[in-house]
């Protein structure tokens, strides 16, 4: 059975976009679709997540339209970048699945989820936040550090717990998602990264009465982030938590905005609770 670092790189055309995914595990379980965050791609995931993931059931991880490895163009809006993974999902004929999304993809996949409801299983949200949700302070050294190829130290500080054990967190994840050396994403270009820019300014503006939105969205949701979150605050999880129908939260100490590779065996171990219960 392929595992993170060996699947193929597979594509499906829609339309003029020809979206790159990789498709691994046990064909048996429920499908569980990844969502990546601002300018990455299928290579920025943890092979200890997906590859624990995939035990289970099939993980397909996808390039939104526009990003690495896929073609087209990437939308200006969450919105439209749902309308992609719409187009994805039916074209891999997915009736039901699990939908995860990270920080941007978790916004892409709230957006799917509000629309598409029915198709959604359970739905697990880390490191992001809703519509109209709080601007993060750090602003300023976010922009800075935050430029679509960060080397480790920015990535650290972007990324993880400030502490001594969230840099070395940092280091460890770092080796593992660099163990995939062959069949490789190439980085997104510039147009695609600043229509994503474009729709992250665009998700801070509430559409009609703050967080109602989220009344929409029925499935069983696990919202996960880390204590400190400088990329987009952690008191957005707690608005998740608190305006979607049916949701749990998890925090953890010490942690930023990508608690999940911080502490990927506690994670997995949360992220399959909630996932094969009833």
């Amino acid at each position: 059975m392929n595992q993170h670092k060996t699947a193929p790189t597979q594509h499906v055309v829609v339309g003029e976009t020809r979206y790159a995914y990789r498709r691994f595990g046990d064909e048996g379980g429920n499908p569980i679709v990844l969502l990546q965050h601002f300018t990455g791609g299928m290579d920025h995931w943890d092979p200890l997540l997906t590859d624990g993931l995939a035990r289970k059931r099939p993980v397909i991880l996808v390039n939104n339209a526009g990003v690495a490895s896929s073609t087209g163009t990437a939308p200006p809006t969450i919105e439209g970048m749902a309308g992609c993974i719409a187009e994805f999902v039916d074209a891999l004929q997915l009736r039901t699945f699990d939908l995860l999304g990270f920080s941007m993809g978790g916004m892409v996949a709230q957006a799917y989820a509000k629309q598409h409801g029915d198709r959604v299983r359970k739905l697990a949200l880390l490191g992001t936040s809703p519509r109209g949700g709080e601007p993060t302070p750090y602003q300023a050294e976010v922009a800075q550090r935050a430029s679509g190829n960060a080397n480790l130290e920015d990535f650290a500080w972007l990324f993880f717990g400030h502490s001594e054990a969230g840099r070395a967190a940092a280091a460890a994840f770092w080796q593992r998602r660099h163990e995939r050396t062959e069949d490789v994403d190439p980085p997104s270009g510039m147009a695609t990264i600043m229509a994503q820019v474009a729709a992250g300014r665009d998700w801070l503006v509430p559409h009609g009465e703050r967080f109602a939105d989220l009344a929409a969205i029925s499935c069983p949701t696990l919202v996960v982030n880390g204590s400190l979150d400088v990329m987009l605050p952690t008191i957005n999880s707690f608005h998740l938590q608190q305006h979607l129908p049916d949701a749990q939260l998890v925090l953890y100490p010490d942690a930023g905005h990508a608690a999940q590779f911080q502490y990927p065996e506690l994670f997995l171990a949360h992220l399959l609770l909630f996932l094969d219960g009833h």
